[in-house]
């Protein structure tokens, strides 16, 4: 059997087998010893190292994109009607619509009842409205003035201009006349300008509020 390495030669190779160990540790925390160049991150192609090591877009990122100016119409041949959320022909039924009631406000016959008068604009108004039409500050007044002076009129009407309007509606400003037929002309015909708030309801336009011009809806509601 041969004999043990003495003592001090134990204590020599136990640190050299310690010195081994940690070398092997530092080597693979390391990724090894490569020819000492240091891996860089890759580069995003579409950003640019800034001059404080900061990244910024580059500055001709889009100088490939071919421009696409809008297209421009003097002011002459502008079509005006475009700039509306209604295609022309609507515009022109829901006119027909504020002129067509306007008219039968202020078309009475005395000698006819009141409902009749009073159906003439329900047919042509939503269902909320013509539930108060004839309230005695509405048509309701008006009826009662003309029937007392026993008279008969024809109305008239013509929209003065477009106050405002929304996705489905239009308020018209609109000069009304009652015409009288009668000798008894004690009453002012010039009934005078009405707002006539008109909605969309299906294919069909139809009022909302009729008021006083300057009374009626101004857009905010």
């Amino acid at each position: 059997m041969p004999n043990p390495l003495p003592e001090r030669a134990q204590r020599f190779v136990f640190i050299g087998l310690i010195v081994v160990l940690v070398g092997a540790g530092v080597y693979f925390s390391v990724g090894g010893f490569g020819d000492g160049a240091t891996e860089e991150a890759p580069v995003d192609p579409g950003v640019s190292q800034g001059g404080n090591g900061g990244s910024a877009e580059a500055p001709d990122a889009l100088s490939g994109v071919e421009p696409s100016p809008l297209p421009t119409t003097a002011v002459d041949d502008v079509d005006v009607l475009g700039w509306f959320p209604f295609p022309e022909e609507e515009l022109r039924a829901a006119g027909a619509t504020a002129l067509t009631f306007a008219e039968a406000y202020g078309t009475i016959d005395y000698s006819g009842s009141p409902e009749a008068y009073y159906d003439s604009m329900r047919t042509l108004a939503t269902a909320e409205y013509a539930e108060v039409l004839t309230e005695s500050s509405r048509a309701g007044a008006f009826w009662e003035e003309m029937a007392e002076a026993e008279a008969v009129a024809q109305g008239r009407a013509e929209v003065e201009f477009i106050r405002t309007f929304g996705d489905d509606s239009i308020t018209f400003v609109v000069t009304a006349q009652s015409i009288t037929e009668t000798a008894n002309r004690e009453f002012d015909e010039e009934l005078g300008e009405f707002a006539i708030t008109v909605v969309q309801e299906g294919r069909t336009w139809r009022v909302f509020d009729f008021q006083p011009a300057d009374a009626g809806q101004f857009g905010e509601e």
